[in-house]
């Protein structure tokens, strides 16, 4: 038979093998061969149905792409690897400017004016810890562990609901496709991989855009550094004070604030990082799969075409179906959200009002932009499901300010020396009735405490209010104890009966 003159002799095959190879190892792609030849199996019809370039350099630039987006996984449901590099590509996007001597010291200077402020406004303590600027790639690799925390559980339901509806899907492709399906015991392993490699893919991207808003490491809410560290990122203040009317030291002090009231409420409430990290935990432990959507989805992805899967996660097509206990989880997480950001917010403007001028129309700026979230936000909701803004923000602020001047800022803080003192969801839709109801429970609960006070000390009244120490109806005081011995009243010679004058009379 002869052979085309413009491919190679076994041009077809050498093309399967570096395909193979890419996705299987040397190894098991020579076994994989070997089994295809052996079954009769044609490389030419193969490389139709899968689609392959039959250019040469097409085919390779396809196989680099793979080998880029396969290697250096480790093996998790997120190829941490590849989210680290595009997330810092992302942040570098526009620019990435170092963090200059000059910048350093006004970002620490504006740290330790804020902590001063704070004093006067809460009961916390300082956090400690450095105050450091960030340049966006510092807030990368800052933040990097913690999501990889928060979004992990929820990757690996994702990748493994991706693998098995790949291969469902594999049953209507052509018999040599699934005859090599079958030769290939690595297929699955090689799926899960694409899957986390299409995940960092999107975290990465989700991550980098956030470090190109975020004015330091709290400003999503979420503890996103375990130690603590109060930082500002002056590439992003600098442009989010671009056309405010506020001088760009006064938002600087503003947002200095705002972090450092952050790192105290996380420094000095032990329970608070886990509880938020906790939720997001048992969400994610009960996550399901809409796998009718993520067949309907995939029946037109090609699973060796990258951007395909990118797109489709960046789509929302592999929707999550919620369970009530994921609910539940969700909206305890906002309430949580919201409580945190409401008493930043309510004790920066307390720091703040006598210093900064413009303190009013900063609170509302920010709050407009919590409020309207970027494509980040939007990323994360699709992917994980979590709101990463607070939708209660302005009820949970009422609540602490209205707490705060009822009771005082000591009361105030306290409720954040245990979960179960924090206001319920409920309470956040009234938070007058909120104080009023804490405050008749105080109120409850000192009258407890003298009761039982009396009843050690024995003077604890019975039910006709008499005290142990008075005598019994129809008996005699004991002497000395100053009561009335024969109705006298207690004064000598001074016989009164029933008919008695009252008590206005003069006494004999």
């Amino acid at each position: 038979m002869s052979q085309d003159p413009a491919r190679p002799e076994g041009g077809e095959q050498n093309s399967w093998e570096e395909l193979l190879r890419s996705m299987m190892g040397p190894e098991a792609a020579e076994e994989a061969m070997r089994a295809m030849r052996a079954s009769g199996l044609d490389p030419e019809a193969m490389s139709r149905a899968a689609g392959l370039p039959t250019d040469r350099n097409q085919l390779m630039m396809m196989l680099s792409q793979m080998q880029q987006l396969l290697s250096s996984g480790g093996g998790g449901p997120v190829n941490w690897n590849l989210a680290q590099n595009l997330a810092r590509q992302t942040a570098h996007t526009g620019g990435d400017p170092s963090v200059t001597a000059a910048e350093a010291e006004q970002v620490r200077s504006a740290l330790t004016v804020a902590d001063l402020w704070l004093d006067a406004a809460t009961e916390l303590a300082p956090a400690g810890g450095r105050q450091e600027a960030w340049s966006r790639a510092d807030w990368v690799e800052r933040t990097l562990p913690t999501w990889k925390r928060l979004s992990e559980p929820v990757a690996a339901s994702v990748a493994q609901a991706l693998a098995d509806t790949i291969a469902a899907q594999s049953e209507h492709m052509p018999p040599e496709m699934q005859a090599l399906a079958q030769q290939m015991g690595a297929a699955e392993g090689m799926l899960r991989q694409l899957g986390g490699a299409v995940f960092g893919m999107q975290l990465g991207q989700a991550v980098g855009t956030l470090a190109r808003e975020a004015f330091g490491p709290a400003d999503t809410g979420l503890p996103l550094v375990e130690q603590p560290v109060s930082a500002l990122v002056p590439a992003n203040v600098a442009a989010f004070t671009e056309g405010l009317d506020a001088p760009a030291e006064e938002v600087r002090l503003f947002l200095a604030v705002r972090e450092v009231a952050h790192a105290r409420l996380f420094a000095h409430v032990p329970w608070l990082r886990a509880h938020l990290l906790g939720i997001v935990a048992s969400y994610a432990g009960e996550i399901t799969i809409d796998t009718e959507a993520m067949e309907e989805a995939v029946r037109g992805i090609d699973p060796t075409n990258p951007e395909q899967l990118r797109e489709a996660f960046s789509g929302g097509v592999f929707a999550l179906e919620q369970s009530p206990a994921q609910k539940a989880a969700l909206v305890r997480l906002e309430t949580a959200l919201a409580l945190v950001e409401g008493w930043v917010e309510e004790v920066t403007a307390q720091a703040v009002a006598p210093h900064l001028p413009h303190a009013v129309p900063l609170r509302e700026m920010l709050r407009r932009r919590r409020a309207t979230g970027g494509p980040a936000e939007q990323t994360f909701a699709t992917l994980v499901g979590l709101e990463l803004r607070p939708r209660r923000l302005r009820e949970a602020a009422t609540l602490w300010a209205r707490l705060g001047e009822a009771r005082g800022v000591e009361t105030r803080d306290r409720l954040w020396s245990h979960p179960d003192l924090m206001p319920t969801p409920e309470e956040l839709d009234n938070p007058d009735g909120f104080v009023a109801s804490r405050q008749a429970a105080r109120a409850a609960e000192e009258d407890v405490d003298a009761a039982l006070a009396a009843l050690l000390d024995g003077t604890l009244p019975d039910e006709a209010g008499r005290s142990p120490h008075d005598p019994a109806p129809g008996t005699s005081p004991s002497p000395g104890s100053g009561s009335p011995a024969d109705g006298s009243g207690g004064e000598p010679g001074g016989d009164r009966t029933k008919d008695a004058p009252d008590d206005d009379a003069p006494r004999g």
